[in-house]
């Protein structure tokens, strides 16, 4: 359910002039050697001799930026004793976004270029601010500045891919970092970028040798492990067991560190106290992990348990206005190192703290490896192993993870009895408005959808709806797939003996096109061995029944467990060929998939997957036996 981005490190500038030629030159000759240690120390010997000297402040703060010191202070100082210095200010943003301040990191960055236009750091920089707040127009803008005052500059280009691939413009955004890696091959980030964003075209084996590059070049990088796990789960071909060892060694490069200053949690280890939960994410707005969560935020029963939220993102809308509203606390942690959230975790007493990220954008792993909570679950957002040693248990269900799955996962499975997935239809899914009729019985022939991000639909699923499709010669396919990426399905549909004027394309689309577009076909096809999820609710919402071929791994046992929480088992499929006969069988009898189609909302009402209640109320009591087993400990 989403996918690591990262952005290129802040440009750091050293004074054009010092107190003396030779102060200047001893700090810039620390700087480009790296020794940010020594760089502090001179730069605050000088200090105590000119406690005045914006430059000895300016030096200062770049040095304990750089070792990812608290440096506002310093750069604070540094750009009110030099107003008009267009360094200081592109320095004191790159700290104030640090610190969470984005507007007043614009307002910074801003100064610099009013100081200097021809600043494409400055440009750069505030192109990513802007990013962070999801203004992505003003953000393109910003690294095309840069990168016409700078042609070449290799973190504009990586920052502009991000952009891009954001809007979904793939094959810009691959253009984009190869250009930053045509000027610097060496450049860790814009590998890992890469490798992300051709896993997102599909194309799985290039993804994953420029994720592997990446960790070549920064083996201790947290996000290239994040992007290569990502791609790591999408091929279809990978064991079970190799993908665990790629797991467990995300958790053997970050943990080591960290297992020595795990602190002794003074929690109160009273049984049947009232609990304290926190839920960590970077999710909390309109998206599929937040469709999931809210429901729980929504029905958690308070008298048992209070509930913290820590927002890693700064985009807010409408649903984050409901989260918010749900939620006891609200922490906005974008900003906060991962010692800073530890440390707030821990001093809010949190005895639950609950992962909704794993591996996906925005996460806070390295929080959870510094164990701030006596016991920390991962669920939801990511559809594996955290790999981390940290994380006690992980949240699942006998559909999806039967038992003898356990070996697979550095965590305890713990199976709600029910299903994992609990959904709430969004106010503009068409709650009380009726459902269009049954398109085939106008048409007099099925229409199919595929509406999953095109990284799911490997090489297995084409050839086996390819096969759907040659058995019944007169359906159609209706697909969401990018502009670029159509000529090549429809070859690889037109391989398998399937005319290319018997598939349709659709873009990207709003939520509520999207559920629309849900309406004019018949049936939904879930891709595999890769399964979807949201995409599976939307759809049985609009009263589309969803076919799935069960496979043997977690992400291939998605279908199931959302289809058996819907009172649907029988359109989850053993083997291709039943796949096949289910759909051929409700082609024949239009009537009954018409029936079906109106009576889907009401069945689902009655069903554990829209009970939110039942599920909450289940999943309090697996978090209280899990406090029970640690109390008693």
């Amino acid at each position: 359910m989403g996918t690591v981005q990262q952005a290129s490190p802040r440009s750091e500038s050293l004074p054009v002039e010092t107190l003396t030629p030779a102060d200047m030159n001893r700090l810039a000759e620390l700087f480009h050697a790296r020794k940010f240690a020594e760089m502090e120390n001179t730069a605050s010997a000088l200090l105590g001799l000119h406690p005045n000297s914006g430059f000895a402040w300016r030096a200062l703060g770049a040095a304990l930026r750089m070792q990812n010191k608290e440096a506002l202070y310093a750069l604070q100082r540094a750009a009110a004793l030099l107003p008009n210095d267009s360094d200081a200010f592109n320095n004191l943003g790159n700290a104030l976004r640090d610190s969470g301040r984005v507007d007043e990191a614009m307002a910074s960055f801003r100064r610099a270029l009013a100081l200097r236009p021809d600043f494409p750091e400055a440009n750069n920089n505030l192109g990513n601010a802007f990013r962070e707040i999801g203004r992505l127009d003003n953000a393109v803008a910003c690294f095309r500045r840069a990168l016409a005052q700078r042609p070449g500059f290799p973190e504009a280009n990586n920052n502009l891919g991000l952009v891009l691939q954001d809007v979904g413009q793939l094959n810009d955004a691959v253009a984009s970092y190869r250009a930053a890696l045509s000027v610097n091959p060496d450049f860790a980030e814009a590998h890992s970028n890469l490798g992300n964003a051709l896993k997102d075209l599909g194309r799985l084996d290039e993804a994953v040798a420029s994720c592997r590059r990446a960790l070549e070049l920064s083996p201790g990088t947290a996000k290239a492990h994040d992007n290569l796990l990502m791609a790591l789960q999408f091929q279809s071909t990978i064991a079970a067991q190799d993908l665990f060892e790629a797991h467990k060694r995300f958790g053997e490069q970050v943990e080591p560190a960290l297992k020595p200053h795990w602190p002794a949690h003074a929690n109160s280890r009273d049984p049947d106290k009232r609990l304290k939960i926190g839920y960590v994410s970077g999710d909390f707005r309109e998206h599929a992990v937040a469709y999931f969560i809210e429901p729980v935020l929504a029905n958690h029963d308070k008298t048992q348990v209070e509930v913290f939220c820590y927002a890693n993102s700064r985009v807010q809308d409408g649903v984050t206005a409901r989260l918010i509203a749900a939620a006891d606390h609200w922490q906005v942690c974008v900003g906060m190192s991962d010692d800073e959230l530890a440390q707030r975790i821990r001093a809010d007493g949190i005895d639950i703290l609950v992962d909704l990220s794993g591996h996906t954008a925005y996460n806070r792993l390295l929080t959870f490896a510094r164990k701030p909570a006596p016991i920390q679950i991962t669920y939801l957002g990511y559809l594996g192993s955290s790999g981390l040693s940290a994380m006690d248990y992980r949240l699942t269900d006998r559909y999806a993870e039967p038992e003898g799955c356990d070996s697979y996962y550095t965590e305890k499975l713990l199976r709600l009895p029910d299903s994992q997935w609990c959904f709430r239809p969004q106010e503009d899914a068409g709650v009380a408005a009726p459902l269009a009729p049954l398109p085939a019985l106008a048409h007099g022939y099925l229409t199919f959808g595929a509406f999953n991000n095109i990284n799911k639909v490997s090489r297995e699923s084409i050839a086996l709806w390819a096969s759907l499709l040659r058995s019944l010669p007169s359906s159609r396919l209706l697909m969401v797939a990018l502009p670029e990426m159509r000529q090549s399905l429809a070859e690889r549909f037109l391989a398998h003996g399937v005319a290319a004027n018997r598939i349709d394309f659709c873009g990207k689309m709003t939520p509520g096109e999207f559920r629309r577009t849900l309406q004019q076909v018949d049936i939904s096809l879930d891709p595999f061995p890769i399964n979807g999820a949201t995409t599976t609710c939307e759809s049985l919402w609009q009263g589309v029944p969803v076919l799935n071929l069960v496979g043997e791994r977690f992400l291939s046992r998605n279908g199931l467990s959302v289809l058996s929480a819907a009172g649907l088992p029988e359109f989850a499929a053993a083997t291709q060929e039943e796949y096949i006969q289910i759909a051929t069988t409700l082609a024949n009898d239009l009537p009954r998939l018409a029936e079906i189609r109106t009576g889907m909302r009401e069945r689902l009402k009655g069903s554990p997957l829209l009970d939110q209640q039942r599920f909450t109320r289940n999943l309090e009591s697996i978090y209280r036996d899990g406090w029970r087993h640690y109390a008693s400990a």
